[in-house]
């Protein structure tokens, strides 16, 4: 007889149904789930309730399915169940592999009921069960590990979306206590919030790549990595461009926030400019209009990528403030107007710690061509680059002269 002739008319042992040992469901339910207690380790760690609810059910429908197998019976009824079962585990956070091993251990136990009474002569019949045991197996596993993932994915937009939820009525400054609760998400008593600017991959660039898959790519490596780093705690709307990252601020020491920031950089392949603020949830709104506008001050001053506190550039907030203060400022470079050269070298010589050789190899000129230039600024603007008083004045117009209308004018000409 062919396997599915078997198939159709059901397995036999010694003339008997081969599904007869496993045909009393219930009282074969309770031994088993006894067996996985006793030696499957993960089943020992789950609550009772599971184990006497949805384990014992579980074991109930595999041994249900395996009888009908066994007998040549359509099945699709019992696997809808198994799908059913399975996606209450995943809503429940019961461990997949945990439901795998208990499955295939019971295979163990049942397939040692089958053989228990086989003879020579029923060769035939067990290599079909052999086979057989491989489909249930497949069945199974399948039903199983496809209706857990989708039931997981559905668990995890649901909770992408109480996240954004919260995360808007933060930033928007809504009432988000009651809110939280429905989303059963705590909220922290202060956050660091990350305002995150997040520049093109240079393969968004290239001719002949989809530039928009590049950057979709780019914000998931991101995502996945704040998830990796901070799991449920961290609330973010993120974009390709970068967005706003809220940190329970108990969660984190200053290094770990740089860290984070340099983790985040490393996984998107860019690297990432960061500006925080440190607020209560009721300030976080206008924290984030702050620490965004910081962060629009580190990238207009052109700081190198990282992480920058308020009070790292505190001065330069202070003198990018508008007022006659700031134009005044920004007047003294006025006579570099016509030499674009001597302002892109003190630009580059003040962003380099005054390190005449690192920006002679910046701008491909000989470090004689950086004294001349300096002189140059010297006798133009009145204010010596190479001494501490105009140096100082230099490096404050520098930055007032960024957040200026004249800047602005001259950067739209």
């Amino acid at each position: 007889m062919t396997t599915e002739g078997a198939l159709r008319t059901g397995l036999t042992v010694s003339g008997r149904p081969m599904s007869m040992p496993l045909q009393d469901v219930r009282a074969l339910s309770r031994q088993l789930v006894g067996h996985f207690i006793d030696n499957v380790v993960p089943c020992a760690t789950l609550p009772g309730d599971i184990i006497s609810g949805d384990v014992t059910a579980i074991t109930r429908i595999c041994l249900e399915l395996a009888v009908s197998m066994l007998d040549g019976e359509d099945i699709p009824a019992k696997t809808g169940r198994l799908a059913d079962a399975a996606a209450g585990w995943a809503r429940e956070g019961v461990p997949i592999d945990v439901v795998l091993h208990a499955v295939h251990e019971g295979f163990k136990i049942g397939l040692g009921l089958i053989v228990s009474n086989a003879t020579p002569q029923d060769f035939d019949s067990l290599v079909d069960a052999a086979k057989l045991v491989v489909d249930m197996l497949d069945t199974i596993n399948a039903t199983v590990a496809r209706a857990y993932v989708r039931e997981h994915k559905a668990v995890v937009s649901e909770h992408h979306t109480a996240v954004h939820t919260l995360t808007s009525a933060l930033l928007g400054g809504h009432p988000t206590s009651t809110m939280a609760r429905e989303c059963g998400i705590e909220l922290a008593d202060s956050y660091c919030v990350l305002a995150l600017s997040v520049p093109q991959h240079p393969d968004e660039r290239h001719p002949m790549l989809d530039g928009k898959v590049v950057a979709r790519r780019k914000l998931r490596r991101l995502q996945a990595e704040l998830a990796t780093r901070c799991g449920d705690s961290a609330l973010a709307l993120l974009s390709v461009d970068g967005g706003t990252i809220l940190v329970p601020a108990a969660d984190r020491t200053d290094a770990q926030l740089d860290e984070l920031v340099a983790q985040l950089s490393a996984a998107a392949h860019v690297p990432v400019h960061a500006a925080l603020v440190v607020a209560t949830p009721a300030e976080v709104p206008s924290a984030a209009d702050r620490a965004h506008e910081l962060l629009d001050m580190v990238q207009r001053l052109e700081c190198v990528p990282g992480l920058y506190r308020f009070a790292d550039l505190a001065l330069e907030y202070q003198l990018t403030r508008p007022g006659p203060g700031r134009e005044t400022l920004g007047a003294l470079l006025d006579p570099l107007d016509d030499h674009p050269e001597l302002l892109q070298t003190l630009q580059i010589h003040i962003g380099n710690n005054l390190n005449r050789q690192r920006t002679a190899r910046i701008m491909h000129i000989h470090t004689n061509t950086v004294d001349y230039r300096l002189k140059r600024i010297c006798q133009l603007t009145g204010f010596d680059p190479t001494a501490t008083s105009g140096l100082w004045q230099l490096r404050s117009a520098l930055i007032a002269r960024t957040f200026s209308d004249h800047s602005y004018a001259q950067s739209n000409m």
